[in-house]
């Protein structure tokens, strides 16, 4: 009975909160990117998804809270940004991104509700600082593997690829675990973007060979390395990433290969330009 009684006041103080935070954004939205924010009220609750297509609050119930990682980055100065939500991102996590109060950002953008966001809603991000990936790693034994891909197009995100895959019958849309931008759809060079499936530690649908989808981690590379050749950007972006899980879930680096190099794989990907000497020879040395 306490519990419940707990949960009941839990929820009212909440829903005031929000109630408050409205009030606040409608009658001052102009001072909302200028004046001081301070963050207030409780943390965000856990709310079930209603939709495929609803981000809610993070970090994901797990059986242990992941480590948070993000690469170090050359801070610019801070200005106003749009943001284009993709799987998996959250006010918690764009607050994270951007150096941003997450109310802050709920009062610029009038947000009902901030525990859940929409794919491909469009959010003005206030005094945003440069964008930088923030990447979970949770304690697991699952992973054996870190499979490479590229897109084999020239311009892509994950948000894009998350619809396409829908369209290919994929039922969990994006099949990859992180997806490294190439500068286009929005997204800066060299930007990690981690899928729905990462956070929720889920199989892939990238390599059906070998049981890679089950074991394997998938990242994709925007871009066609059949035609072109991997920018630095997207090279450092991908050294970095790999170095960090491969050490973390204790992936040997022979268990770090392309699409095409896993037994039973018919493929080029991640095409045929792609470095493999150079990639392993700076891997090593990190």
């Amino acid at each position: 009975m306490n519990i419940l009684q707990n949960t009941l006041v839990a929820l009212k103080s909440r829903r005031l909160w929000y109630a408050g935070l409205s009030v606040v954004c409608a009658l001052s939205l102009d001072a909302c990117a200028t004046a001081p924010i301070y963050t207030t009220g409780p943390p965000p609750l856990e709310v079930p998804s209603q939709t495929a297509e609803v981000q809610v609050s993070e970090p994901p119930v797990l059986d242990q809270q992941p480590l948070l990682i993000s690469p170090e980055i050359t801070y610019g100065a801070r200005h106003d940004v749009y943001h284009i939500v993709a799987p998996g991102e959250t006010l918690w996590r764009l607050s994270k991104m951007y150096d941003v109060p997450m109310d802050t950002i709920t009062c610029a953008n009038r947000l009902g509700n901030p525990d859940e966001l929409t794919m491909g809603q469009r959010l003005r991000i206030p005094n945003a600082a440069p964008m930088t990936p923030v990447i979970p790693l949770y304690p697991s034994r699952k992973w054996k593997y870190i499979i490479i891909h590229h897109s084999a197009t020239d311009e892509g995100s994950a948000l894009g690829f998350h619809f396409a895959h829908f369209k290919r019958g994929f039922n969990q849309g994006l099949g990859y675990h992180f997806v490294i931008d190439n500068g286009t759809k929005g997204k800066p060079a060299g930007n990690i973007e981690v899928s729905p499936r990462w956070l929720k530690q889920q199989d892939g649908a990238h390599c059906k060979a070998g049981g890679m989808n089950y074991n394997g981690i998938g990242i994709c590379l925007v871009g066609n390395f059949s035609k072109e050749r991997l920018s630095e950007k997207q090279m450092h972006a991908l050294l970095y990433l790999v170095d960090k899980l491969r050490k973390y879930y204790g992936i040997p680096l022979s268990n770090i290969m392309g699409h095409g190099q896993v037994n039973g794989a018919h493929t080029e990907c991640p095409g045929t330009n792609f470095p493999w000497k150079e990639f392993k020879r700076r891997l090593q040395a990190l």
